[in-house]
């Protein structure tokens, strides 16, 4: 009969290798109350990579959890078999301890409100528990602790921030009453930190002309890399230092990397640059006055035509503007209720072509549900011609006014274009460009030509009548700037500037 040789038998022995299941509590033959804590973690599973691990209780359900974890587990008063699990690709396999559970001494109600058993935080984590009794006692106080650490000691209810180090951890949560003490056993994970994903200004969307992009993190001390090309990995990629100049319809993706967190998740940033059409046209000889926004004696009132109420002021600021100062309309409202700015400009009842043109910039958060920018003139005969016209959110078109009655007896109606447009579509924190066409014959028949928003032209080609015997100053030429809110209730925060009138 052969035998084996020891050389033999020790390459037998390597090759029929166990698990590298360590288990670092509870330790075979511990006797402990319920429910106690499970520590765990392997590397590999019958000599194969480890894909998880589990555990369970005598014959009980196996709970499956990641190969290096922490558990609190409950169980009955007396003697168990711990079964610790672990699985490969192909294989499973196991460790036994034998634990005694022994019957508690008497009741705590501690509750601890986070973490969850089981939770996977952040350090420094926020723990929350209170309690009354402890052991069938009253409490006298509590604390806390990790795995076998120092406790620290609180009141009977509190809050406090904890730190623990990377990984797998028993948290402690204890009271005390005279004579007596308890505590809970929770399961905790202490993952790394995310860096927060890269936030792009102006928002990504649709623009007419080259935009210069700015990236950013929240996370403090967060280094950004980039790329335009949609290359991979983060490796390969350009670190950020200065704003990014999107001339051409462009995808920029980023991330965000910090030491002591994970890698943020992957920021991305559509920018659609499309050329303007052509501009409108504007004769040689046609008057001129720009910075009417910088004019002295705008009047605010809430239009009464709109429902609800509304409440507006005006101030004139450098920040944001174009021309170093623009013009600041803060609105308030109820109900959709509609607040109008307005201000004579000059005197001229001959002109009868009229080219609005104006930068808007809607800031974040406002609630606006019409935007109207009107011109309104005082022709020979005395009649007022009303050039209206808004951008309707509650059509979602362009929209234009007309005399629906008649000379003795006028009628304001608003008309739906085909054209559409909501303000609330406008990208908010950015200057949109805004020009108007639109001419009228003698007697006060305006013709609305056509609309520009940001270099793109609409075409609107109506005619309506729009004379109202109003009373008003001869030659009078007056603009409107009108707000509407939506809803409710809300507020706006809107900028005007280089509010220019072309007229001849």
């Amino acid at each position: 009969m052969k035998t084996l040789s020891l050389f033999t038998l020790t390459l037998l022995i390597t090759s029929l290798q166990a698990s590298a299941i360590t288990v670092s509590a509870p330790a075979n033959g511990a006797r402990l109350a319920s429910p106690f804590a499970v520590i765990a973690s392997t590397q590999t599973c019958d000599s194969v990579p480890a894909a998880s691990m589990g555990y369970s209780i005598d014959d009980g359900q196996t709970a499956i959890v990641p190969t290096s974890f922490s558990a609190s587990v409950a169980a009955t008063a007396g003697p168990h078999i711990l079964h610790v699990k672990c699985w490969g690709q192909g294989v499973n396999d196991h460790v036994e301890l034998n634990i005694t559970v022994v019957a508690a001494a008497g009741v705590s109600n501690i509750n601890v409100v986070t973490p969850g058993n089981g939770a996977q935080v952040v350090s420094p984590f926020r723990l929350s528990a209170s309690t009354t009794t402890c052991a069938s006692k009253p409490a006298v106080s509590m604390g806390y602790s990790i795995d076998d650490g120092t406790a620290v000691i609180e009141p009977t209810s509190f809050n406090a921030a904890v730190g623990a180090s990377l990984g797998p951890h028993i948290l402690h949560v204890k009271c005390w009453g005279k004579g007596v003490a308890d505590q809970l056993l929770l399961g905790i994970d202490v993952i790394q930190p995310t860096s927060a994903t890269p936030l792009f200004a102006p928002a990504p969307g649709t623009y007419r002309a080259s935009q210069l992009v700015s990236v950013s993190s929240a996370t403090p001390g967060a280094v950004i890399y980039y790329t335009t090309n949609g290359n991979l990995p983060v490796s390969a990629w350009t670190r950020y230092s200065t704003a990014i100049q999107v001339n051409q319809t462009q995808v920029i993706e980023a991330v965000a990397v910090a030491r002591g967190y994970n890698s943020s998740g992957l920021g991305r940033g559509d920018y659609i640059i499309t050329p303007p059409s052509n501009p409108p046209v504007v004769p040689s000889n046609a008057v001129k006055l720009d910075g009417i926004q910088l004019l002295p004696n705008w009047q605010m009132e809430h239009d009464s035509g709109t429902p609800g109420t509304a409440d507006g002021s005006m101030a004139l600021v450098s920040t944001p503007s174009l021309s170093g100062q623009a013009a600041e309309f803060t609105t308030s409202f109820s109900d959709w209720g509609g607040e109008r700015y307005s201000v004579s400009y000059a005197t001229d009842p001959d002109s009868t072509n009229f080219l609005y043109d104006a930068e808007v910039y809607i800031a974040s958060g406002s609630i606006i549900g019409n935007l109207e920018m009107d011109n309104n003139q005082v022709i020979g005969n005395g009649d007022t011609v009303i050039y209206a016209f808004q951008c309707a959110g509650d059509s979602n078109t362009w929209d234009y006014s007309e005399n629906a009655g008649t000379r003795a007896a006028p009628v304001v109606e608003w008309i739906r274009s085909n054209a559409p447009c909501n303000p609330a579509s406008w990208a908010p924190d950015v200057w949109h460009h805004v020009q108007i066409s639109y001419s009228r014959d003698e007697v006060g028949n305006v013709t609305y030509n056509a609309v520009w928003l940001d270099g793109v032209e609409t075409v609107i080609g109506v005619t309506a009548p729009s004379a109202f015997p109003l009373g008003w100053a001869s030659g009078d030429l007056l603009t409107n700037f009108q707000v509407d809110g939506a809803g409710a209730s809300g507020s706006s925060t809107l900028y005007l500037d280089n509010l220019t009138v072309y007229r001849w």
